[in-house]
């Protein structure tokens, strides 16, 4: 089922933005308004796509952006929600946004120069908090996916539409899509590129988990999927916020 809001259907536009929801009434607007604010805009297209038969896309209304706005309704799964995202894009350059993740004021520019040169890449990770704990949790973060060249989805992915039939897009399974997407990427010799720029991302759910354990239970988790436990397994202890 798909639903299509706001104007401009038809046109080709040269970015796609698209942000995959379960669940997500607080932030969806304040995501959308963000993405607003950037500059270049008027040249994306944002899609939606909500996996909880449209409960996300209710609280919408009928707000008028700069971008043009499409939502899509599927079922639940992050990869499947991606994939589906991108084959409803029309635009050139494919980027995929975490709801509770904003970009840098110029990140459709910085995305296009990076393109020029290589076939996909993602930004720097910032955490949105203050507490020294975080902040070392965050520099180890960006020094891991520095030294590995596979981020975390929170950084926000961006790429070539050429290039994803060719990896396959992402896949579905119920945790660590990302990690698999740019492991699939290493795989055909596709280099990336990792912005000196940051996003900021929200602190929640180490707010609502705890620093040590929220940051450790990532560790652990990415740890046990590169030795090869199941995406299905690790899911049982990583619920998404809205459960």
């Amino acid at each position: 089922m798909n639903e299509h809001v706001s104007h401009g259907m038809g046109r080709a536009f040269r970015f796609s933005v698209i942000i995959p929801v379960y669940r997500e009434f607080e932030l969806i607007k304040q995501c959308l308004s963000h993405v607003d604010s950037l500059e270049r805009t008027n040249e994306a297209e944002v899609i939606v796509v909500d996996g909880d038969g449209g409960t996300t896309l209710r609280v919408l209304g009928k707000a008028l952006y700069s971008f043009t706005l499409k939502s899509i309704v599927t079922e639940r799964g992050r990869g499947l929600q991606l994939n589906r995202g991108a084959e409803e894009s029309s635009g050139n350059f494919l980027i995929f946004l975490h709801v509770d993740t904003t970009l840098p004021t110029n990140a459709l520019s910085l995305i296009e120069a990076a393109l020029d040169s290589y076939d996909a890449g993602s930004f720097r990770l910032g955490i949105d908090s203050k507490r020294l704990f975080l902040r070392l949790g965050n520099f180890l973060a960006n020094v891991r996916s520095w030294l590995t060249r596979i981020p975390y989805g929170d950084q926000v992915f961006f790429i070539r539409r050429e290039l994803l039939p060719k990896i396959g897009g992402f896949q579905n399974i119920p945790i660590m899509e990302d990690v698999a997407f740019m492991r699939a990427l290493k795989k055909l010799g596709i280099k990336i590129t990792i912005l000196r720029e940051r996003v900021c991302t929200s602190a929640r759910r180490w707010d609502e988990e705890g620093m040590l354990k929220g940051t450790f239970r990532n560790w652990a988790l990415y740890i046990a999927y590169r030795l090869g436990v199941s995406p299905e397994r690790l899911h049982r202890h990583y619920r998404p916020h809205s459960e």
